[in-house]
């Protein structure tokens, strides 16, 4: 037995292995998630009693197998089954297991919110107490999610396998939206009274390292892992004390992670020179831009301009064009990005968004229309829904006479 050091992180680590193998050997995603979990449940509560064994994997593996068999007993018309899988070695783990269980929890046939909590679950490792907390929802909530997501699964017949080759690339677009969504709820909450949910935000970079490990040779994954690295690189910098904000022009770069930098910068420099441009390596490569300036005003905007012409070619969306208009103002002065914000704005998803009056404050207050940049700051503040940004924005306005 190996000492009891660092217990949630082993777990966690081994929950999806766990489940693979599990899976692989008996099918039913369902009935071996609650035999893998019942297994994490044991080693939790016995570990630090007797200490880690020397094969965790192993162990855990074999426990939730025990357990997995204990419910064949009980199923009288898989009694033949049993017999047949009780003395059969402890399934092993292969090395592709982790990458169709991503594709397995993202399956098309799931929502997104079930495809964020499933993956959080049975590939993150996190029980649902933990999600709960973490996506501010209800415990209730989660759990029925969870049971839902996994019987949405068996009523398909989704066998745990990887796709076929034909239906990879658009299952792989899925698993990515869902890294990106729970890195993105992590690094700024959309609601609540914290900024940053550091659990979220660690646990996707962690995910997109396991997903790039798999799959090096993808320039998305790579630009998925490179965009999260440049952006949470700034996180030490973006709060106050208090817990306000700090705009990104504001910031003590000096308190940027440099190692983080540095290696997201690596690997963006790398995946565009050897693969596909796609929009996840478009962003993170204008990540990469406002991460090497010294100081805000060093900031190659044009650079970013240009690359926000490429995204908005390859990816067009509201965010995009409005993070393009920022661009063409800090390129071609205020006026020249107000007048582009008035065209932006005849999209219905951004004429409400609270972003969209933010950013006319900031335009207005540089072009000097102090009165207005104050009416749209506290616009900007009664749409939001996290209070950190509303802090911040109503404190902008209070700057302004």
């Amino acid at each position: 037995m190996g000492p009891v050091t660092a217990l949630p992180d082993l777990l966690r680590e081994c929950a999806p292995r766990v489940l693979v193998a599990v899976v692989r050997r008996y099918g039913d995603f369902e009935a071996c998630e609650d035999a893998v979990q019942e297994a994490l449940i044991a080693a939790a509560v016995q570990w630090p009693r007797t200490g880690v064994p020397q094969q965790p994997l192993h162990w855990l593996i074999t426990v939730a197998g025990r357990r997995r068999v204990e419910l064949l007993r009980n199923e009288t018309a898989r009694r033949r089954r049993e017999e047949t899988v009780r003395y059969e070695p402890t399934p092993q783990v292969r090395g592709d297991d982790e990458l169709a269980l991503l594709l397995l929890c993202c399956h098309p046939a799931l929502t997104v919110p079930a495809q964020v909590t499933l993956t959080l679950r049975a590939v993150g490792g996190l029980s649902t107490a933990e999600i709960a907390r973490a996506l501010l929802l209800p415990e209730a909530t989660v759990g029925q999610r969870i049971s839902r997501a996994k019987q949405r699964i068996r009523d398909t017949g989704t066998q745990f396998e990887m796709p076929a080759p034909d239906a990879l690339g658009e299952r792989l677009t899925a698993v990515r939206h869902v890294l990106y969504l729970i890195f993105n709820e992590g690094y700024t909450a959309s609601s609540g009274d914290a900024l940053n949910r550091v659990e979220l935000s660690g646990e996707a970079i962690r995910l997109t390292r396991q997903l790039h490990r798999l799959l090096p040779g993808d320039g998305e994954v790579a630009g998925l892992l490179a965009l999260m690295l440049l952006t949470d690189a700034r996180r030490p910098a973006r709060t106050l004390p208090d817990g306000n904000l700090v705009p990104l022009t504001e910031q003590d770069r000096s308190r940027w992670d440099a190692a983080a930098i540095a290696e997201g910068t690596a690997l963006i420099t790398h995946a565009l020179r050897c693969a596909p441009i796609g929009p996840l390596q478009l962003q993170a490569a204008i990540a990469a831009v406002h991460d090497e300036a010294a100081r805000a005003e060093d900031t190659d905007w044009p650079q970013i301009l240009a690359l926000y012409g490429m995204l908005s070619a390859l990816a067009p969306s509201p965010m995009v064009t409005l993070n393009r208009v920022v661009a063409r103002a800090m390129v071609d002065g205020p006026r020249a990005g107000l007048a582009a914000l008035d065209r932006a704005a005849e999209d219905p998803l951004l004429a409400r968004h609270h972003r969209t009056a933010a950013v006319r404050a900031h335009l207005l207050e540089l072009a000097g229309d102090r009165a207005a940049a104050q009416e749209q700051y506290r616009l900007a503040a009664r749409l939001t829904l996290s209070r950190p940004e509303q802090r911040y924005l109503e404190s902008r306005a209070a700057r302004l006479p």
